[in-house]
């Protein structure tokens, strides 16, 4: 257990970043899964700008690698473009 007191309140910033990146990351998984499961194109279409800023946004601060935030958008893209036509 922590004993400095610095270190109790590294334990409490940790805690509240691990709940705030749990709550994003779950939140626009969520999102890409609405996303996937819609069956128009044009509906589709409205909805990609904004999952893709949340995986951007979740890319930024770190929750997951600028790489993998690539591939997400990058499938999605695909999916959706598959829908148009």
């Amino acid at each position: 257990m922590a004993n400095h007191k610095a270190t109790k309140k590294d334990v409490r910033q940790s805690a509240t970043r691990r709940d705030r990146n749990r709550y994003y990351g779950k939140t626009t998984r969520n999102a890409i899964r609405d996303l996937q499961a819609i069956a128009t194109g044009k509906e589709a279409g409205e909805q990609l700008p904004a999952v893709a800023s949340m995986i951007d946004k979740l890319a930024k601060r770190g929750v997951i690698h600028k790489n993998k935030a690539a591939n997400l958008k990058s499938k999605l893209t695909k999916k959706v473009n598959a829908l148009a036509k």
